[in-house]
């Protein structure tokens, strides 16, 4: 089996478990919706979820990813198990004491951490104490999705991916069954969500500590604090997660800006932009994020080996199959944006304007799916490459090009101003990447690239064109009617893929050809 036909199947592994955990986080979203509406409830718990979230990113999956992948490969490569499942304990040990520690202060200092991620609430005392408790609730969720990331990478790096990917299903399980049962059971009903989300958070590191004692692994505490500090392997993760955790961070901030910027406006205008991200994290959670985790292993793999030009193959392939899955998907949630918040949040507390306000912070925040899809992909290699301090640079180019747009289009646009100019910088920030990284291993097959991408893009405007009338219907202003709007929605979306694909193979979109080629050899036993 090829390189490119590893990472097709690793991505469709990861893609397939990705699918069923997004699926059960809409039904969580949904249950939410109904549940707390767009209230300020709701905009508590949001606020409140984002700060460990946050972290998360930060100090667990992103970062965790891109540093410790990576050095991991490199030892079993070069050193053999012994030494890389050492480094696999020695780190988990450092989590254990490092994020505790983190975890603590921020249960501790969730006033001041309230006050600076939204400065709005500390004109409602009730809104601001309700964001504090929740704050301190969901913090030990960090630890716990750090563990979790580290059993996922120490995974990844043997070629074990559908577990892993799956481990975030059990988290919206949790909260679903915590919010159906306890939320009439508390005085301020949204604790609940809080409480699913930190035993949802442990649930996620049980599940995989089954494959991951079969695959070899072992966890053993007695680790000493000199070996922790004087361990090469533990330093070289050290100097690349600082400037991974900085790129990270600055993703972060770009959301933190919008929360911050949103919290001054209108009720409700948080929990637009929240679900409306919620929604565009569907294609990027399943076919991007999937994706930039399946590389990183073989991308990684070809660098220790000094061989950049299957490197630089497998970017351009794994490059080009994502933006011909994700392009469409982008012009599906544009196209046919009311219809899908009505079909999946207008019941309950959830009304006709709050579906409008998120469907127009859906159109605007669409517009970047590629290119945040493709950031990932491209950030992957330098992370390959044991270079963190480039994406940084860039990631930072992007902060305040979204930060100053920010501040620019909110006044005229609102909410949807502040989803707009997130798109903006994403754009920004993969082209300086491409960039840089053409610079740097010179050609990486941008021809290539260029041409599939504008065949996909035609492609997705005739599929957008084909739901675009859908929209107009007066079924989309209307609560109720959920499985009628469902089977609507479905059998418009199933038109649109047949428009899609038949576009794609007029045009002669290679995507395609592979994409089909391996369903047949799958289902016809070659």
């Amino acid at each position: 089996m090829s390189s490119q036909d590893r990472i097709a199947k690793a991505a469709g592994v990861m893609s397939a478990a990705t699918l069923i955990s997004r699926i059960l986080g809409y039904v969580k979203d949904m249950i939410l919706a109904g549940f707390f509406g767009a209230s300020s409830y709701a905009d508590v718990f949001f606020v409140a979820f984002r700060i460990p979230n946050l972290l998360r990113e930060l100090f667990a999956e992103g970062s965790m990813s891109s540093a410790f992948v990576p050095v991991l490969t490199e030892y079993r490569n070069k050193q053999g198990e012994d030494k890389a499942n050492r480094l696999v304990n020695v780190t988990f040990v450092f989590i254990l004491f490092f994020v505790g520690m983190l975890c603590l202060l921020g249960v501790v200092f969730a006033p001041q951490i309230v006050a600076l991620i939204a400065p709005g609430f500390l004109t409602d005392s009730v809104k601001f104490e309700s964001a504090v408790l929740l704050t301190r609730i969901m913090f030990p969720f960090l630890l716990f999705t750090s563990m979790a990331a580290l059993l996922m990478g120490a995974l990844n790096t043997k070629k074990i991916f559908f577990i892993p990917a799956l481990a975030p299903a059990l988290l919206n399980i949790v909260t679903i069954l915590c919010v159906v049962t306890l939320s009439s059971k508390f005085i301020n009903p949204i604790v609940s969500v809080a409480v699913g989300v930190t035993a949802g958070g442990l649930v996620q590191v049980l599940f995989q500590v089954p494959s991951f004692v079969k695959s070899g692994y072992r966890i053993h505490l007695k680790v000493s604090f000199r070996e922790i500090l004087n361990h090469p392997g533990l330093k070289k993760i050290g100097k690349l997660i600082i400037p991974s955790t900085a790129g990270m961070a600055v993703s972060q901030i770009n959301i933190f800006v919008s929360t911050i910027l949103a919290s001054y406006l209108v009720t409700g205008s948080i929990t637009y932009l929240y679900y409306s991200m919620r929604l565009i994290q569907f294609p990027i959670g399943i076919f991007g994020v999937a994706m930039s985790m399946a590389v990183l292993p073989a991308f990684s793999e070809h660098a220790v080996k000094g061989d950049f030009g299957k490197l630089k193959d497998d970017f351009s392939f794994a490059l080009r199959l994502l933006f011909f899955i994700t392009v469409p998907a982008m012009a599906g949630l544009i196209s046919l944006k009311l219809p899908i918040v009505n079909t999946l949040f207008q019941h309950g507390l959830f009304g006709y304007e709050a579906t409008v306000g998120t469907a127009d912070a859906l159109m605007y925040y669409s517009v970047g799916i590629w290119a945040i899809v493709g950031v990932r992909v491209v950030t992957s290699v330098f992370y390959s490459m044991q270079d963190t301090k480039t994406p940084v640079k860039i990631a930072a180019a992007g902060m305040a090009i979204n930060i100053a747009l920010s501040f620019a289009l909110m006044g005229p646009m609102k909410h949807s101003g502040l989803a707009f100019a997130n798109s903006i910088a994403a754009c920004c920030n993969f082209m300086l990447l491409f960039y840089f990284l053409r610079r740097r291993l010179g050609g990486i097959g941008t021809k290539s690239i260029m041409l599939s991408f504008l065949r996909t893009v035609l492609a997705s405007v005739a599929m957008a064109a084909a739901g675009l009338s859908v929209s107009l219907s007066p079924l989309w202003a209307s609560s109720g009617n959920s499985l009628h709007k469902a089977l609507h929605l479905g059998g418009t979306i199933v038109l649109c893929l047949g428009v899609f694909g038949i576009s794609a193979r007029i045009l002669k979109s290679e995507e395609l050809f592979f994409i089909t080629e391996k369903i047949k050899n799958k289902f016809g036993g070659k």
